[in-house]
C-alpha cells in the first residue's frame, strides 16, 4: 500500500510531462490553437482516466492489502496463542516434573542421611571394637562372650558350665559334661591377635618370616597351656578345645601352618573355630541325647514289661467275659426253650376247653382257635 502512491504519482507527473512537451511543440510548429486545445483536452481526459483507473486499482490494492494484513494479523495471533498453550502446559508439565524429582531427591536425601548417621554409628562401635580389641583382657572376655553364646544356643542348660574349676585349681572358660567315654572336656578361647595382624600387614620378606615366627609361638604356647591345664587324668576327658573366635585366623591357621595344627593334634587339643565349634556342639547334642536315652533304656523296658503285663490282663479277662456271654447266651436260649413249652402247652389247654363247649354249641359259632 505504501508503495502504489508514490507509483501513481510518477505516472501522473509523466502524463503531465508529456502534456507539456505536446503543447510546447505545438506552439513551436505554430499549429491550430483549437485543434491543439482539442487535443490538450484528450490528453487530459485520458490523464483523468488514467489516474480515475490508477486511484480504483490503488483503492483495490489497498483493500486486498488491509484484508492481507488482516488475514496475517488473524494467522500470527492464532499462532501466538497455540504457540502459548504449548509454552504454558510444557512449563507446567516441566514445573510438575521438576516437583517431583525435588520430592524423590528430598526422600532419597533423607534416606542418605538416615544412612549417614548409621555409618556413624557403626563407624563408632568399630572404634569401640577396635578399642576392645586392642587389650588383652577385654579381648580375652569377647571372645569368652562369643563362646558362652555358641554355647548357649547349641546345648541344654544341665550340659554344661562356664568358668568351672578343675581339681587342679585351673578355671576352665567352658566345662561341657559328656559322659564317660570321653568324659567332660573343656573349651579355652585364646584371641592371638597382635601377630596376626603383624602377620597381615607384613610387606617385606624378612618381616613376614618374623610375623610368622611370632604367630607360631603364640599358638604353641597357647596349645602347650591348655594341654597343661585342663587336661586332667580321671577328670576331664583326654583331649581339650581351643576356640578361635575369627574365622581369619582360623583359615591362615591351616592354610598357612599346618605344622602347628600337627602339634595341636599330637597334644590333643583341637582347635576350633565359630563355624566348627558349632558343629562340634550339634555332635556333642546327639551324643548327649543318645546317652539319655541308654540312662532310659532299663526304664523302657520296664515299662514294657508292665504293658506286656498289662496286655494279658486285658486277655484273660476279655476270655472270662466271653465265657459269661456264652454262658449268657445259653440261659437265653434256654430261657426261650421253656416259653415255647409254656405257649404250646397252654395253646393245647385252650384248644381243650373250647372243645368240651363245643360239644353243646352251635358249630358256626364256635371262634376259631387263636395261634401265636
Amino acid at each position: 500500500m505504501d508503495l502504489l502512491a508514490p507509483i501513481a504519482l510518477i505516472v501522473l507527473l509523466a502524463l503531465m510531462a508529456v502534456l507539456a512537451v505536446l503543447v510546447w511543440r505545438g506552439r513551436a510548429l505554430g499549429a491550430d490553437t483549437e485543434a491543439a486545445e482539442r487535443r490538450l483536452m484528450a490528453v487530459i481526459e485520458k490523464v483523468a482516466t488514467a489516474q480515475a483507473e490508477a486511484a480504483g486499482q490503488i483503492h483495490q490494492l489497498s483493500t486486498a492489502s488491509a484484508a492481507a494484513q488482516a488475514e496475517l494479523n488473524r494467522t500470527l495471533s492464532d499462532r501466538l496463542d497455540h504457540v502459548s498453550k504449548r509454552l504454558g502446559d510444557g512449563l507446567q508439565k516441566s514445573s510438575e516434573t521438576t516437583a517431583k524429582s525435588l520430592g524423590e531427591l528430598a526422600t532419597r536425601l533423607t534416606v542418605i542421611d538416615q544412612a549417614q548417621t548409621k555409618i556413624v554409628e557403626l563407624s563408632s562401635q568399630v572404634v569401640g571394637l577396635q578399642d576392645i580389641l586392642a587389650n588383652k583382657q577385654a579381648r580375652g572376655a569377647f571372645g569368652e562372650v562369643q563362646l558362652n553364646d555358641l554355647v548357649r544356643n547349641a546345648l541344654p542348660p544341665t550340659a554344661y558350665d562356664f568358668q568351672a574349676t578343675l581339681s587342679n585349681g585351673r578355671r576352665a572358660d567352658c566345662l561341657i559334661r559328656l559322659p564317660n567315654p570321653p568324659g567332660p572336656i573343656v573349651v579355652d578361647a585364646k584371641f592371638p591377635l597382635e601377630s596376626y595382624h603383624a602377620l597381615r600387614q607384613a610387606e617385606k620378606d624378612a618381616e613376614r618370616a618374623q610375623a610368622a615366627r611370632a604367630f607360631t609361638q603364640a599358638l604353641t604356647k597357647h596349645i602347650a597351656d591348655i594341654a597343661e591345664r585342663y587336661i586332667v587324668a580321671g577328670e576331664t576327658a583326654e583331649s581339650a578345645l581351643m576356640f578361635l573366635p575369627a574365622e581369619a585366623i582360623y583359615a591362615e591357621l591351616h592354610a598357612s601352618f599346618p605344622d602347628v595344627v600337627e602339634r595341636s593334634y599330637r597334644a590333643r587339643v583341637w582347635i576350633v573355630s565359630p563355624t566348627t565349634l558349632m558343629a562340634t556342639l550339634n555332635t556333642v547334642r546327639a551324643v548327649l541325647k543318645d546317652a539319655r536315652m541308654r540312662e532310659q533304656a532299663g526304664v523302657i523296658q520296664g515299662q514294657v514289661h508292665l504293658l506286656l503285663r498289662d496286655v494279658k490282663l486285658i486277655e484273660k479277662r476279655t476270655r472270662n467275659l466271653k465265657k459269661h456271654f456264652d454262658q449268657a447266651n445259653g440261659d437265653v436260649g434256654d430261657i426261650l426253650t421253656s416259653s415255647d413249652r409254656i405257649t404250646s402247652r397252654a395253646v393245647r389247654i385252650e384248644e381243650l376247653e373250647i372243645a368240651d363247649d363245643a360239644a353243646d354249641a352251635d358249630p358256626a359259632e364256635i371262634p376259631p382257635p387263636v395261634r401265636n
